[in-house]
């Protein structure tokens, strides 16, 4: 009997319906062509969430999350709701998922297609053959830690609070998800923090070494998190696994991001222990700006189900095929406006889905 993935889609807000849509359309042709049986439901998050219940994340959807083996999330956000409580924000749905699903560690991979080296801001030899997986501890740190908050001080001041909080377990099974990733690539973890200036630093990096020694076939080095961003511009390709927390995380892998040509092009994964959840996203955020016009790249959300079909299904072959699809679109030298090279093909969301298909479909013929 075929096993059923189940999936809750969370298109999400601005153009997350549209890359959103895209993935559909390759879960669709995956289960018409390859024998896959996929349970698809949709909801809502973030702020079409806020306007419709007045919250980001309804418990029903909640519900739904931890019923589903993998969540593809779209993007969520938008100036629309800049003033709403950070409570009822957009992003606070998302966090609330990452928590509530236990999602501690996030893989960010900054991989750069070679038919778009010329599309990074950095020399091509800087870039061509870039491979970083950037793991990111997801539910602790700053983001979470108390006390938190605004304050009015006794001389009318205002005070604003967030707390750096680590533990040793926090650390710990973020470390695991890293060494275990570095055994099945070139054998290198860089841990990155700010051990100089901050205690929760120095922790991180003790820590560190206590999981680096269960792992003797690999590598471990030390790194502050500023110099990491300035390595990452200069040579970024010293770089196999980077292991770093919350905060740094999130800026280390934009500026990685951004080393492959486009945040458009680059898909995530958050994952907890073997009985949580599994969520899947593109690093790009809503961008509302451009949302309803199909010209936005969908090639980081469909690359994100790529992953939850490598790390939660466990179907490698189809993970390569979609892989490889991208590849071959790109060299034919088709690109969305995000992409947009000299003498290339600009085409629109959906243009670029069917050129996908189309294109998984040749490598199955």
């Amino acid at each position: 009997m075929t096993k059923t993935h189940k999936i809750l889609m969370l298109a999400g807000d601005g153009i997350g319906p549209e890359v959103m849509g895209e993935v559909s359309r390759v879960i669709k042709w995956l289960g018409e062509n390859r024998s896959l049986n996929f349970d698809v439901t949709d909801a809502l998050v973030g702020g079409c969430s806020y306007d419709k219940y007045g919250v980001p994340l309804t418990d029903e959807t909640l519900q739904l999350a931890r019923d589903a083996d993998a969540v593809m999330l779209g993007a969520v956000g938008g100036p629309k709701w800049a003033d709403v409580s950070y409570d009822k924000r957009p992003e606070a749905g998302l966090l609330k998922l990452r928590k509530e699903l236990n999602l501690f560690a996030n893989l960010r991979p900054a991989l750069c297609f070679e038919p778009l080296v010329g599309a990074s801001s950095l020399k091509p030899e800087l870039v061509s053959g870039l491979d970083i997986m950037i793991v990111r501890e997801l539910t602790g740190g700053v983001y979470f830690g108390e006390p938190r908050g605004i304050e009015i001080l006794p001389n009318g001041e205002r005070k604003g609070v967030n707390t750096q909080v680590y533990t040793t377990s926090e650390i710990h099974r973020a470390a695991h998800v890293a060494f275990n990733l570095a055994g099945k690539r070139d054998g290198r973890v860089m841990s990155v923090e700010k051990c100089n200036v901050m205690e929760s630093g120095l922790l991180w990096r003790e820590e560190a070494e206590v999981i680096g020694k269960e792992y003797p076939q690999i590598k471990l080095d030390h790194m502050l998190a500023d110099n990491c961003a300035m390595q990452l511009v200069k040579n970024p390709k010293q770089f196999d696994v980077i292991l770093t927390d919350n905060l740094f995380g999130d800026i280390l892998s934009d500026i990685a991001a951004m080393l492959t040509g486009s945040l458009g092009m680059l898909p995530s994964a958050s994952l907890g222990g073997e009985n949580d959840g599994a969520m899947y996203e593109p690093i790009h955020g809503s961008a509302p700006d451009i949302a309803g016009q199909n010209i936005a790249n969908p090639i980081a959300s469909i690359l994100s189900f790529a992953m939850a079909l490598r790390y939660t299904f466990d179907l490698p072959d189809e993970t390569l095929l979609i892989e490889n699809a991208v590849n071959n679109v790109l060299a034919e030298g088709l690109r969305t406006a995000d992409i947009m090279q000299e003498n290339k093909a600009t085409i629109s969301t959906s243009a670029m889905g069917d050129a996908i298909i189309h294109a998984m479909e040749k490598i199955s013929s």
